[in-house]
């Protein structure tokens, strides 16, 4: 948690100011009920004579001088009196209001935004073992929890204390047998909380691991709604909610049967004493003189000891945020402490003759055993060339590219980029270089005209229009009623595969990149659109280095090279003519395809 609070320190001045103002809350309450036990003894029980009470004789002096004093004076003047305190206290309490609220929810923004940050740093290797539904919780619910904490130290754990400490006090002024009572009471609430708390707290890092599997699987079934329902798997996917969320709401079960036993036992224990003072009270007022003990002294004990053991019932009620808000921490903090695996360098390089060039590269996933994705990978991509990349699937063909922009990093060997090391490049500078269109087109909840632009924030119109008309996308966009500006809804669920491929295509090549890779990113694609795709790239990217994924030959044909990916490796690496002639593998693809209906002939 120390790290957490460390957040406080921008908004130091609120967190000190909140418990000071609810110092002054509870002083005001704590002298409630003395005033009180005056109009009871004096204003009603003593028809106005205060001699008795130095505290109420000094005031009534000071506003009415000397002299004997009606009841009505005395109850009036105290009434107001506690009016004027109790609005003293609401001032009070609602300045701590404000001060906590503004120091917990600051807490509560740079935390999201430091944890947000790291998130986006993270390699995708990492983000993949948190898993999405995880991270949201934590960037959510945990969150949350910790800013309630954090309000809640400000203004209950200063107050829990004070009217432990104030109201033990007062109530040892009234009475020292009044003392006696909460010697009795006291351990019995400790003991209770203890045993209640060593059994609560585990439960409750179990509760936050239940709600990332409900986040979870209704992350999955929204984003998957389509194929839920193509396969009329509603009933099974309800299933598997269901068995989540009843994970979770046994596991609450539990934790609040254990919490639920220590309410009673602590509103048993405060009766108890309540009727002790009764008791001792009343005893001494009927069989022990000169004492003092009075019906208004009576009252104002049982307020103060109420008062105590109420805030030893704040502490049972505020155990319950400490348990959930530390394991919430600790969840934080695992998102914190988690060191990007892949960092970049400082360096940048200007471009060469060779674009990219991989020397010896192997490669597996992480946590992953047996033969390598990749293996003994050695090739250079010219400036300018376009590199097409062909296999069977599951071949390596994607992995290929990943490692260019460095996803992921390669397990053995090097890769480098216009002549310098990966390694040792700034990651924004090497990313800069490269525009990668993926196998799955991602598009957000926003226009077309903010989708494209997500490729470069500071293009114009004109360059925008540019890119859609490289993209072939030009006809479609056009086609709606609000054009650039239509609403694409999330995930580009109004767009159709081939239109949302070619979004994609245009976001990558409005930026003008060194480096373009598409990834199997026309395979919505019709030949012909397909086609003057390729024709559109070729005349306006001219010096672009193009590497494209495919699995028809009709997509690859016409690039200067193509690359055979067989068993994790390159077997062969030339044009389509030599790789016809040379490459049985290649030559094996080409007729299968002809045989299947000629996709392979244009």
């Amino acid at each position: 948690m120390r790290k957490i609070f460390a957040y406080l320190k921008p908004y130091k001045l609120f967190a000190v100011l909140s418990p000071l103002l609810m110092m002054g809350e509870v002083l005001a309450d704590l002298c409630l009920p003395k005033l009180m036990s005056i109009i009871v003894d004096y204003g009603i029980g003593k028809n106005g004579d205060v001699s008795k009470s130095a505290i109420a004789s000094s005031i009534m002096r000071l506003l009415f001088g000397e002299g004997e004093y009606t009841s009505m004076q005395v109850i009036v003047t105290f009434g107001v009196l506690m009016l004027v305190v109790v609005l003293i206290g609401g001032a009070f309490g609602i300045s701590c209001a404000y001060t906590a609220a503004r120091a917990s929810q600051g807490l509560g923004h740079d935390l999201r935004c430091d944890a947000y940050s790291r998130v986006m740093s993270l390699s995708i290797e990492q983000t993949d073992k948190f898993t999405t539904g995880s991270l949201v919780t934590r960037m959510t619910n945990d969150i949350t929890m910790i800013v309630d904490f954090t309000e809640m130290v400000l203004r209950m754990f200063v107050r829990a204390p004070i009217f432990f400490i104030g109201g033990a006090i007062m109530l040892l002024t009234l009475d020292i047998s009044f003392g006696m009572i909460l010697l009795c009471a006291l351990p019995v609430m400790a003991l209770t909380i203890f045993f209640v708390m060593k059994k609560a707290v585990p439960i409750f890092s179990g509760v936050q691991k239940k709600l990332d599997r409900v986040n979870s699987v209704v992350q999955e079934n929204v984003s998957g709604a389509r194929v839920v329902k193509a396969y009329v798997r509603e009933e099974y996917e309800t299933g598997r909610f269901t068995e989540a969320n009843r994970d979770l709401r046994d596991t609450n079960y539990r934790v609040q049967k254990t919490m639920a036993f220590m309410h009673p036992v602590m509103n048993i224990v405060m009766n108890l004493a309540i009727i002790a003072i009764i008791y001792i009270g009343g005893f001494k007022i009927e069989n022990v003189a000169g004492t003092g003990m009075t019906a208004g002294t009576i009252m104002a004990g049982i307020t103060y000891v109420t008062q105590v053991l109420m805030s030893i019932m704040m502490v049972t009620m505020m155990s319950q945020s400490i348990s959930r808000a530390i394991a919430s921490a600790k969840r934080i903090n695992e998102v914190l402490d988690s060191a990007p695996a892949i960092v970049g360098g400082e360096k940048s390089a200007e471009g060469g003759d060779i674009a990219v060039s991989f020397r010896g590269v192997s490669f597996r996933y992480p946590d992953t055993h047996g033969r390598p994705v990749l293996h003994d990978i050695n090739l250079d991509i010219r400036r300018g060339e376009t590199l097409a990349v062909i296999g069977a699937t599951g071949s390596g063909k994607t992995s290929f590219v990943n490692l260019i922009p460095r996803f992921y990093d390669a397990t053995e060997g090097d890769i480098y980029v216009d002549g310098l090391h990966i390694k040792e490049y700034d990651l924004t500078a090497l990313r800069g270089k490269i525009s990668f269109v993926m196998q799955k087109s991602e598009l957000f909840s926003d226009t077309i005209e903010n989708n494209i632009l997500w490729g470069k924030p500071d293009a114009d119109a004109e360059d925008i229009r540019e890119a859609v008309r490289v993209a072939q996308a030009e006809e479609f966009v056009n086609g709606f009623n609000d054009g650039y500006k239509t609403f694409i809804t999330e995930k580009g669920a109004s767009l159709s595969g081939g239109q949302k491929q070619r979004m994609s295509i245009a976001r990558a090549v409005i930026r003008k990149p060194e480096i373009l890779i598409l990834d199997d990113s026309t395979s919505a694609l019709d030949l012909a659109t397909e086609a003057k795709l390729r024709q559109a790239l070729r005349e306006r990217f001219e010096d672009t280095t193009v590497i494209m994924i495919a699995q028809r030959i009709a997509s690859v044909r016409e690039a200067d090279r193509i690359a055979v990916i067989e068993g994790g490796t390159i077997i062969a690496c030339a044009p389509h003519s030599e790789l016809m002639e040379s490459c049985n593998t290649y030559r094996d693809i080409y007729n299968s395809q002809m045989q299947n209906g000629g996709a392979a002939n244009e």
